[in-house]
């Protein structure tokens, strides 16, 4: 099926956020897609915050980017917005790198007081980078979402359904490849 970029925007070591993405990846690829992680934790904090374009984690995300059909966007929320390693991470790359893609927003954070972040902080950005589709999002509180010692994950049962929904809308808005699609 689709290749997937699967991007954690959370500069935390031990974050829900990651956890709650490599999660939902397992259901992707129980769908047959293939899943590619990008922690951008794991980029060079100069390359970052240096606009180092040249830099091989930079031109390595670019080049990841590129070769996605959908990007599945997690944040934490951060001061009613995503966070600064996403947004410096999204500001390296070339204006229109979404182009084509679906992309599927996603963030997590302690209030429902942020639940619009999505919508009125991370999806304009998006859009402005020429995402073909914006799947709808969903924001999962921090409370809902349990990490255990041994990093397996257990999300509260509504939170659960509404990601399962959310990312089962993402994986068909994918559609099949075009060489699945000739093949039929």
């Amino acid at each position: 099926m689709a290749t997937v970029l699967s991007v954690s925007g959370s500069p935390s070591v031990s974050s829900r956020t990651h956890s709650l993405l490599r999660h939902l990846d397992q259901r992707l690829i129980a769908q047959g897609h293939q899943v590619v992680p990008l922690d951008i934790r794991t980029i060079p904090a100069e390359a970052l915050l240096g606009a180092d374009f040249r830099h091989p984690a930079i031109v390595e995300a670019t080049e990841l980017f590129a070769r996605a059909d959908g990007v599945v966007v997690g944040t934490p929320v951060y001061k009613a917005s995503y966070s600064g390693v996403l947004k410096a991470l999204l500001d390296l790359l070339p204006q229109y790198a979404l182009t084509g893609k679906t992309v599927l927003p996603l963030a997590t954070g302690g209030s429902t007081a942020h639940v619009l972040a999505i919508d009125y902080a991370l999806r304009p950005v998006l859009n402005s980078m020429g995402a073909a589709h914006i799947v709808q999002g969903w924001f999962t509180l921090d409370k809902d979402i349990t990490v255990r010692e041994d990093g397996s994950l257990t999300v509260a049962p509504g939170a659960g359904e509404a990601l399962a929904q959310v990312v089962d809308q993402f994986s068909a808005a994918l559609g099949p490849t075009p060489l699945l699609a000739a093949a039929g």
